[in-house]
């Protein structure tokens, strides 16, 4: 095996950093809004932190279910451009919208109906009940408010996905700009109370949130329909919602074990933190400020798997099976490479991390150990996540829900179940078992894009 083979050349990391550096630092925009809200909140008290890492972790399983169908219709818009089909692309998109609309309808009406039983889940600590009360009436005050953003946060993805497909990564890097820019405004106003302004707390986070979810909408819709030119797709658009039978059958066949992947894979890592929190509010806690740092330093990894996705989806549309391989060889070690730098940075810089917070000195050092278990297995899930997304690019999306939701539930959940409920192993022993399983992962990634059965063109009919 020649080294050859993994490395690129001026030209493929020029045309690979081009695509991936907008959406990473459109993910890190997004990542420092979540950032800053984590620490000011964690400035307002250790409950309030709780109640908005619990409450975030429900929003979060309802970014992965748009994100599932957005990205299940998204692997045809990214081959349909490839083939340049622009009808393809606009009937991909009004599946995006449709199905999304449906998914925000449920989600909402869920959380409406029962976010007290559902945040309880969380609140395992029977030796602070004051706090887990208070937790708890604070969870049920943000989320409320924060469903309202969820409107306007699931029509911005179906643009973004479908933007980024069709070439252009920067105008949603921007639109994350302005949601930071609104966010980062109304927190300092809302939270705290400043220039006239009552303070908040976790109310005013929730409202300065939700306000950013609608500029970022803005911003993105009237661009995008402001420059028919460079995107043509979105003429038209909005004359009929109708579309064809056969797309939505193979949308379906070949998208659904995505979106469901993507939904149960959210409600398989939100049951495993429920399993953490099994050891007390001083878990969630630490859980929360170390995932949230962790996070920043995992944009790199994120940016590069949503990259090969977009890569590797446009030469399969073009029928160029042998440079889609070539080409995924070199993106994926280039992911690795990228997951091993950001990770030996999170290590070192995990001790400083934790000094914003107004937290005690146990939790951050729990915080600071679970991020530096996140640290050395970065390059592990670098490898994994580069894998999932070449498997998803050539529409193999039963393998890749086996490959990533299955081995969630299968695997991580019942693991965690077992350790949280009957031993007594540490909160930072208990993470590590929990995410070195994913070498497990990395070896039946290797099997299956080495199998080469991902190479395929899904739109050629």
């Amino acid at each position: 095996m020649k080294l050859s083979m993994f490395l690129g050349d001026k030209k493929f990391y020029r045309y690979v950093i081009g695509i991936a550096l907008p959406i990473m630092l459109q993910n890190a925009i997004n990542t420092f809004v979540n950032l800053l809200d984590n620490i000011m909140i964690g400035n307002v008290g250790a409950a309030q932190l709780s109640a908005v890492a619990i409450s975030n972790q429900l929003i979060f399983v309802f970014n992965l279910c748009v994100f599932g169908i957005v990205s299940g219709a998204g692997i045809f818009t990214a081959q349909f451009y490839g083939k340049g089909d622009l009808n393809g692309i606009r009937n991909t998109m009004r599946l995006k919208l449709i199905m999304s609309a449906v998914i925000t309808a449920v989600f909402v009406s869920v959380i409406l109906l029962f976010d007290k039983e559902i945040i309880s889940i969380w609140l395992n600590d029977t030796e602070n009940p004051e706090k887990v009360a208070l937790t708890l009436s604070e969870a049920h005050n943000y989320i409320r408010i924060a469903l309202i953003g969820l409107i306007p946060a699931f029509i911005t993805q179906c643009y973004a996905d479908t933007l980024r497909s069709s070439g252009d990564t920067r105008v949603p890097m921007k639109a994350s700009v302005i949601a930071l820019i609104i966010n980062l405004v109304f927190n300092y106003l809302l939270i705290f109370g400043h220039f006239g302004y009552k303070g908040l707390g976790v109310i005013g986070a929730a409202i300065a949130t939700s306000l950013s979810r609608f500029g970022e909408l803005a911003y993105i819709v009237i661009w995008t329909h402001r420059h028919k030119k460079e995107h043509p797709f979105v003429e038209g658009l909005y004359k009929t919602f109708r579309v064809p039978l056969s797309l939505f059958k193979n949308v379906i066949k070949k998208g659904l074990p995505l979106m469901l992947n993507e939904s149960l894979w959210g409600l398989g890592i939100t049951a495993l933190n429920s399993c953490y929190s099994m050891r007390g509010l001083e878990a969630v806690e630490a859980t929360s400020i170390s995932s949230t740092i962790v996070n920043v330093f995992n944009v790199a990894m994120l940016a590069t798997g949503s990259t090969v996705g977009i890569v590797i989806g446009r030469i399969l549309g073009s029928g160029d099976m042998k440079k889609a391989r070539d080409y995924d060889n070199k993106l994926i070690a280039f992911s690795v490479a990228v997951s091993t730098v950001a990770g030996i940075f999170l290590f070192f810089s995990s001790s400083i991390a934790t000094l914003p917070y107004n937290v005690s000195d146990e939790t951050a050092r729990i915080a600071t150990e679970l991020m530096r278990v996140s640290a050395i297995l970065m390059p592990i899930h670098g490898f994994v996540h580069a894998s999932y997304f070449t498997l998803r690019s050539g529409g193999k999306t039963l393998s890749t829900f086996l490959f990533d939701s299955g081995f969630v539930w299968a695997v991580a959940v019942p693991l965690g179940f077992v350790i949280g409920k009957f031993t007594n192993v540490p909160i930072v022993a208990f993470t590590f078992i929990c995410q070195a399983i994913d070498i497990i992962k990395c070896i039946v990634g290797f099997i299956l894009v080495k199998g080469g059965s991902w190479l395929n063109n899904i739109v050629s009919k």
